[in-house]
């Protein structure tokens, strides 16, 4: 392969990826409150003895889980303003797609941390006189964050790395000026090595976290 590889003409046009990893950062901590708080009420609701309450909830979890997220992304960019006439900025957009996709996940990881809720610590929280929702927000509530603390942070990963399909709705986030760059510099092989290694940069150092707090868990559960 007759190709001169120049990773210095990259490094030399920097700015605007930090700009971009700047909006990355910022749409995946956004989207993950949504999906952090959302996703613990809908393990509620998809919990509910009530049919009518419990089956629109389930299938909105299975529609995003089983749905390709660039799909959910494109259909919330160019369908909701359509059917809805709401018109939104495209960072809000972002949000709210990859808010709602990590929720449905969410909501999976909380579901099954509230199943594994000693039933025990419930009756105690019934002789002690707590209503339903003291009994959630005391007893349920804190073991099933704890409980689901690695699934949270790995979804949480998967997110920021999903975050990069915003760029083809125009969101100015690490891709898109990625893709800017390498247009600009005719350097795609540079630019998107080191967009990949940024990503992997910031991923990483949270998968070893996740792998400590499992390990941790497994000795603390032995």
């Amino acid at each position: 392969m007759d190709y001169s590889f120049d990773f210095a003409s990259v490094f030399r046009n920097f700015g605007p990826l930090w700009q971009g990893l700047w909006v990355t950062v910022q749409l995946t901590l956004a989207a993950n409150i949504v999906g952090l708080t959302l996703g613990f009420g809908l393990a509620l609701l998809v919990m509910s003895r009530w049919a009518v309450v419990r089956i629109p909830v389930m299938l909105f979890i299975e529609f995003f889980r089983c749905t390709p997220a660039i799909i959910q992304i494109v259909w919330f960019f160019y369908c909701v303003p359509m059917l809805f006439d709401v018109f939104l900025g495209s960072m809000t957009m972002g949000i709210m797609a990859l808010g709602l996709n990590l929720a449905a996940f969410n909501a999976e990881a909380y579901r099954a941390s509230i199943q594994a809720v000693p039933r025990e610590q419930l009756d105690a929280g019934v002789a002690l006189g707590l209503n339903p929702l003291q009994r959630i927000a005391y007893i349920v509530l804190p073991t099933a964050v704890r409980n689901s603390i690695p699934v949270l942070l790995t979804n949480g990963i998967g997110t920021f790395q999903q975050s990069a399909l915003v760029a083809i709705v125009a969101v100015q986030d690490l891709m898109y000026q990625g893709k800017t760059l390498a247009t600009q510099t005719y350097r795609p092989i540079e630019t998107f090595t080191i967009i990949a290694l940024i990503y992997f940069a910031v991923s990483f150092p949270v998968s070893q976290i996740v792998g400590y707090l499992e390990r941790r868990r497994e000795v603390l559960a032995s």
